[in-house]
């Protein structure tokens, strides 16, 4: 049984009493008229009494009801700002972790690209000639460049190149390497004194380098074109003596036996 039908109860009592008083037998004739009336008015006082009553009570749960609804809605209300405040959270999150996501990458190929670059100008390890030695990025890029034209035959470019290389790399590992290619450059250009001096030089620097019998071999070939028959024929024997188990040493003898 709700509450409004509790609160009525006690008015739907009064006004059937009123309704029996109202019935009553002729007998009660015997109360006197002022009695009955007070009676009435006390009863009617009374059902007025509890009518106020049940409106206050009424009202009163009418506010309670209307105070509940409106902080349901305000409830509700923060629940959807919550969710709007949870969404745009997760909408922050994703978008720092993409954020962040890209700023690793973005690091990741800077640190790659630095590395790249230091790399270059860092010195590496060559073998050249059968020889392990360090070289620079620059270094190295020069001498390929110059051995390159020599490959290509553009002996007059590899001559050029092979003496800047040597100018401006004066210590370098691959010095008795350019020299001998130096010393080639300028036997194919017919520049002999140039590459015996080079060849020479070479010899010097690195006799037991591995070019070292070719370059013996060359300065004999360069005093062949000079007409230096002589001179020719004591390279020869210097070359089979100092080298005696190289290739260059077995065509040093065949060329002594055609100058004899």
């Amino acid at each position: 049984m709700n509450t409004t039908s509790r609160l009525l109860r006690p008015v739907a009592a009064a006004t059937f009493a009123l309704a029996a008083l109202a019935t009553v037998p002729a007998r009660a004739a015997l109360f006197e008229d002022d009695e009955a009336r007070k009676a009435i008015l006390d009863l009617r006082a009374r059902v007025e009494q509890q009518r106020l009553a049940n409106d206050q009570e009424l009202r009163r749960h009418a506010d309670e009801t209307a105070t509940l609804r409106r902080s349901l809605l305000e409830l509700q209300s923060q629940i959807e700002m919550l969710r709007s405040d949870v969404a745009r959270l997760r909408g922050e999150n994703e978008s720092l972790a993409r954020d962040l996501s890209e700023a690793q990458r973005r690091q990741k190929d800077l640190a790659m690209a630095t590395e790249e670059r230091l790399r270059k100008f860092e010195p590496a390890k060559v073998n050249v000639d059968g020889r392990e030695i360090m070289v620079d990025p620059a270094e190295q890029r020069d001498f390929d460049t110059a051995l390159a034209a020599f490959r290509k035959g553009d002996f007059v470019a590899a001559q050029s190149l092979f003496g800047e290389f040597l100018k401006r790399y004066p210590s370098s590992g691959y010095r008795p390497t350019a020299l001998f290619w130096l010393g080639n450059s300028q036997y194919a250009n017919r520049d002999y004194r140039g590459a015996i001096a080079n060849f020479r030089a070479l010899l010097q620097q690195s006799p037991d380098h591995p070019r070292a019998p070719e370059a013996v071999l060359s300065i004999a070939n360069c005093q062949i074109e000079l007409k230096d028959n002589a001179g020719a024929r004591r390279t020869l024997d210097e070359l089979v003596k100092a080298y005696p188990q190289s290739e260059a040493a077995n065509a040093a003898k065949e060329r002594l036996a055609r100058l004899r």
